[in-house]
């Protein structure tokens, strides 16, 4: 995710913070200045926070680690203000699958207040630290009971948290992954529409989340019905025929024209027939910006950017393209280019497509 600072990594994935996140920081000890707390007593505030956002991710780390066991790598887990996000290349096919990847990460919290619970029963209680009021029933309790508080949040069976992959996950077991997506989405958005209402009367930080799982439900609905649209398809019933290629020795200001004159925003690069990379409509635009006028397309365009082949299955090849945010992909015949694979050119066959209708 752009703007994000990398804290740390395990198991191979990365862990970020983004920028935004130094707002909630600044948010939570302004407001404890405010009512009148001395400035030790707002940064143990702060440390509340940080340890709340520690468990967040855990909780991630529970969905990821569970996915991995089901061979689905996790892009990245990166810190919002409003909780944790675990980027999964894909959510698992299967529906039991699917329910221990959603379960996982609110089992995690289940654990992590059970520990807190028997530190406490140990502990006899609870006493404060010298010099910082930490929260009025005490750091630990309260971290224990917020973290309850996630997993009952987390649970309510509104698509996309989990509680709604949980739903989604046992619906399609009877009724398919299609049907059990549309049921949990709507499900999703009505209890988003609720969230907005009582939002109103009570805290307005209800409508930002209802905003939030709304576009996320109406998101997660449209992505399974580009699947279903796209399931035994190959490249070749997706690809773009009509295309322009550019030599490898041209100037940049035959690629300006090119793309000044039709719709085509990427272009594979030819040297004496072969293919030799790409160049895309981003970098064309950097070099330009950066002065490279007079410089030639072979000194811009993407050397490694991957082809598919046109028998290859349609969903799987997107689904690596995404992955390796790509958005336009030669399609090879053997050495032969044949044609374009572009997320707009699929995005058009989902929308004419007898199968989304």
């Amino acid at each position: 995710m752009k703007w994000s600072l990398k804290i740390g990594q395990f198991a191979g994935i990365g862990v970020y913070l983004h920028w935004t996140f130094s707002l909630l920081i600044g948010w939570v000890f302004m407001v404890h200045l405010a009512e009148g707390k001395t400035p030790l007593q707002a940064f143990g505030g702060v440390v509340f926070v940080l340890a709340l956002f520690a468990c967040v991710v855990l909780h991630e780390f529970g969905h990821a680690l569970t996915a991995k066991r089901f061979g689905v790598r996790t892009r990245d887990i990166t810190l919002l203000p409003i909780g944790g996000v675990a980027r999964l290349e894909r959510i698992p096919e299967k529906p039991m699958q699917e329910f221990w990847v959603a379960v996982a990460g609110p089992a995690v919290n289940v654990v992590i207040a059970a520990l807190i619970f028997m530190v406490l029963l140990v502990m006899g209680g609870e006493s404060e630290v010298p010099g910082v009021q930490w929260f009025k029933d005490g750091f630990l309790s309260q971290l224990m009971w917020l973290n309850l508080f996630i997993v009952v949040f987390n649970l309510l069976p509104a698509f996309p948290m989990d509680g709604g992959r949980v739903l989604r996950s046992l619906l399609a077991i009877p009724l398919g992954r299609r049907r059990a997506t549309v049921i949990a989405a709507n499900i999703g958005q009505v209890m988003a529409i609720f969230f907005g209402i009582i939002g109103f009367f009570i805290n307005p930080f209800l409508i930002f989340i209802a905003i939030v799982v709304y576009l996320g439900a109406q998101a997660e609905s449209s992505q399974v019905e580009m699947q279903s649209v796209l399931e035994g398809l190959r490249v070749r019933d997706g690809m773009m025929t009509r295309f322009q290629t550019l030599a490898a020795w041209d100037p940049l200001s035959k690629a300006v024209e090119e793309l000044l004159a039709g719709s085509q925003h990427d272009f594979p690069v030819l040297n004496d027939g072969s293919l030799v990379g790409v160049l895309r409509r981003d970098d064309l635009v950097k070099a330009l910006a950066n002065g490279k006028h007079s410089a030639n397309i072979a000194d811009v365009m993407c050397r490694d950017c991957g082809t598919v082949d046109e028998t290859d299955e349609l969903s799987p090849a997107l689904e690596e393209m995404s992955r390796n945010q790509r958005f336009t992909a030669p399609v090879m015949r053997g050495a032969e280019i044949v044609g374009l694979l572009t997320m707009e050119n699929i995005g058009e066959l989902v929308l004419v497509s007898p199968r989304a209708h």
